[in-house]
């Protein structure tokens, strides 16, 4: 499958702070140059003050209150300290919350990343594998010789599983960072999840069922081709395949074993991702179309089009659906009062976009990641697609995963697994 992939610029007008007098009469010089990254800053940001009648304390507030929850259906999965709840479709892509500060070095020096740049710390270009302040690389696993195509940490366990298209799982212990066990599985791996003691993994023609606490471990036949993607959802494991058949499977406690318990065909080519919220599937597909299914009918009840390329990742947050496409773009949709979902907001990168990953930061406020296929993950708040900061990486990243207490995963065509950590407090970067 052939990957090809603007960027956003935003603006803030700065308050002006407690200080009174001439400062708040004064331009702020760093903000004529553009790099003013303080907040409130005592100095105008803008050429002329601003009329006294918009506010009694002289200056406008970009303040508001941030707002996010879970959907119970499950899209973003990470621990949560606060609960928000942005409920206005029109605040997407508004950037009235912040503005990141602008920092000096922004592309990756490609002579570092191989090892042999001689300029060092006077290089113009980032010696760095990251750009942001608000999380920090911790380590990187080694040991996968193709592209990683999932990462699955089972919740209570202190085991990391990583799949590849070299057809292992490699099971990785959390303390040491060591590779415990590789499983050779005979076919590539196309996805992997992780539910309760079982580890699920997609591979052309079936899918493996492996019991991490018993080691017993089952085939679920039935898929045509490679298996893309597999969510767990409505008492069912769910399969998007190749062949664009979207297959689902019932464990039977009397016989202990996965049952065939439905079969959704409609799309035209293979579905590449799924979700599940409440009662209803999101599926998307390379034929550039998401299919809403109801699983209580298990009937598809709307085609949503509106992409044009390939659909690669589909979320869920709150009432609303977040996808991504070779299109180079997200969107956002929304539910009308027909029950419809209609795009509310498209937010374009400069390239095709891969996966998306929903989590929170250390403030617990919601953000956006998304991976392109300029190997780069850029980092956004939500709902102001706000600059967050971004990953670089030698190949594309294929998959994202989430882990406990702050922690997430990348894994990338080379191979490569990197654990990252959002931090507590934000480190300014040169």
């Amino acid at each position: 499958m052939d990957l090809d992939g603007g960027k956003r610029v935003f603006h803030r007008l700065g308050g002006g702070g407690s200080d009174a007098g001439d400062k708040q009469q004064k331009v702020c010089f760093h903000w004529r140059a553009g790099r003013c990254n303080r907040y409130p800053c005592p100095f105008l940001h803008r050429e002329l003050p601003e009329p006294t009648a918009h506010s009694s304390n002289g200056g406008l507030s970009s303040r508001r209150p941030h707002s996010f929850s879970d959907d119970s259906g499950g899209g973003f999965s990470g621990p949560r300290q606060k609960t928000h709840n942005f409920n206005s479709a029109s605040s997407w892509g508004r950037n009235n919350n912040r503005a990141a500060a602008p920092l000096k070095k922004t592309k990756l020096c490609n002579f570092w990343s191989q090892g042999n740049c001689t300029f060092g710390e006077k290089c113009r270009y980032l010696h760095s594998w990251s750009l942001g302040e608000s999380f920090t690389f911790l380590t990187q696993l080694d040991g996968h010789q193709k592209v990683v195509t999932a990462i699955a940490w089972p919740a209570g366990s202190d085991k990391l599983f990583t799949g590849s298209k070299d057809e292992t799982v490699r099971i990785w212990d959390c303390q040491s960072g060591k590779c415990e066990n590789v499983a050779n599985l005979g076919g590539e791996i196309g996805c992997m999840i992780s539910e309760g003691p079982w580890i699920f993994v997609g591979l052309p023609n079936f899918v493996k069922a492996l019991n991490t606490v018993t080691s017993a471990d089952q085939t679920l036949p039935g898929p045509v081709g490679q298996v893309y993607a597999l969510v767990v959802g409505y008492d069912m494991l769910i399969a998007g395949t190749q062949d664009g058949t979207i297959l689902a499977w019932r464990f039977n406690t009397v016989t202990n074993c996965f049952e065939p318990a439905a079969s959704l065909k409609g799309h035209s080519l293979a579905v590449v991702t799924l979700v599940v919220a409440a009662n209803r599937l999101y599926s998307g597909s390379m034929d550039n179309t998401i299919r809403v299914w109801n699983l209580d009918s298990l009937q598809c009840i709307q085609t949503l089009t509106e992409h044009t390329s390939v659909v690669m990742s589909v979320l869920c947050w709150e009432q609303f659906l977040i996808s991504c496409s070779l299109d180079k773009t997200v969107k956002i949709w929304v539910a009308t009062e027909s029950g419809n979902l209609e795009v509310t907001y498209t937010h374009t990168e400069e390239h095709g976009i891969l996966t998306l990953c929903g989590m929170t930061d250390a403030e617990a406020k919601p953000v956006l990641l998304c991976s392109c296929n300029d190997n780069t993950v850029r980092f956004y708040d939500l709902p102001s697609f706000t600059d967050r900061g971004k990953i670089f990486s030698k190949e594309e990243i294929r998959t994202i995963q989430l882990g406990p207490v702050g922690l997430f995963f990348t894994g990338d065509g080379a191979g490569q697994v990197k654990i990252w950590k959002w931090l507590d407090k934000p480190v300014t970067t040169a």
